[in-house]
């Protein structure tokens, strides 16, 4: 009797607590806690403790032999949904920082957007140059580095 009452008590409880996690938008979380606090009340319903004497003809026996295969249910679909999203929210979090990057670095002047995808026609035609002009490219670059004062 007090073991009942207990298990009631602790599959109450339970259904409140996903009930305020439901309401605070989490309802992976919240179907998962339903499914947890129904296990209990769905063992008193079954009547383990009695379970040769009276589980054949008993209703309240085959109530709660589904409402544990309503908790299996709800386990079953949190999971197939945990996986089509790609993980726990935590994992999801996490992959999303790591994916954000700052457009412009903290000391740059202009925006760092890495490297662009260039078509064939945007490209710049390759021209054959003497070996003179080699020279010429770096006084170019030099002349660049001393105006930035490097």
């Amino acid at each position: 009797m007090i073991a009942e009452t207990v298990c009631s008590a602790v599959a109450a409880a339970g259904l409140g607590i996903a009930a305020v996690t439901a309401y605070r938008k989490r309802f992976l979380a919240a179907t998962r806690i339903a499914a947890y606090s129904l296990v209990p009340l769905g063992l008193v319903m079954t009547g383990v403790v009695d379970w040769l004497a009276d589980t054949a003809l008993s209703p309240t026996a085959w109530a709660g032999f589904g409402v544990l295969g309503l908790s299996w249910v709800l386990f079953s679909a949190t999971r197939a949904v945990e996986r089509r999203r790609g993980g726990t929210r935590k994992e999801r979090r996490a992959a999303a920082r790591a994916t954000q990057t700052e457009a412009v670095a903290p000391t740059a002047s202009a925006p760092s957007l890495g490297p662009g995808i260039r078509t064939p026609a945007t490209r710049p035609a390759a021209k054959s140059r003497p070996a003179e002009s080699a020279a010429d490219d770096f006084s170019d670059i030099e002349a660049i580095l001393k105006k930035h004062g490097i």
